[in-house]
């Protein structure tokens, strides 16, 4: 028997000292388990960042791709993603980007690029609505 103050300690003291010590186990174990949940949300965090990097088409982009025969192909597609990351670094909410004689008309908050057109299919050469240019 251990003496606790200069007297026994008795089966309910004895108890109380265990259970704290396996209490303050399962907290440190739900410490680890929130420390887990939390890597998992920065994780899924991150995994929906890349997943929003990456430039999306709207419906009416995607019929104005088709109807005017242009197809874009992966160094097209990163140029295009570097291009709409620069105008979110300088803070453009609609911007144009003009890249190999096609023009991109992009939303960039939400990374979606609402129209295209190529140079040949433009006549008039302008473009409204938007707040910013970028040339890659």
């Amino acid at each position: 028997m251990e003496r606790l103050q200069g007297s026994y300690i008795s089966l309910d003291q004895m108890a109380d000292v265990y259970l704290q010590k396996s209490s303050s186990i399962s907290s440190s174990s739900q410490i680890r388990e929130q420390e887990n949940s939390f890597q998992q949300i920065l994780e899924q965090a991150n995994e929906r960042k890349l997943q929003t990097e990456t430039v999306t088409f709207s419906k009416h982009a995607n019929e104005r791709l088709t109807s005017r025969n242009i197809n874009l192909d992966a160094e097209q597609m990163e140029r295009l993603n570097k291009g709409i990351m620069q105008a979110k670094e300088k803070s453009i909410n609609e911007s144009l980007v003009m890249m190999d004689n096609i023009a991109f008309i992009v939303n960039i908050k939400n990374n979606t690029v609402v129209t295209a057109m190529d140079q040949s299919s433009n006549d008039s050469n302008i473009f409204t609505n938007i707040d910013g240019a970028v040339i890659v």
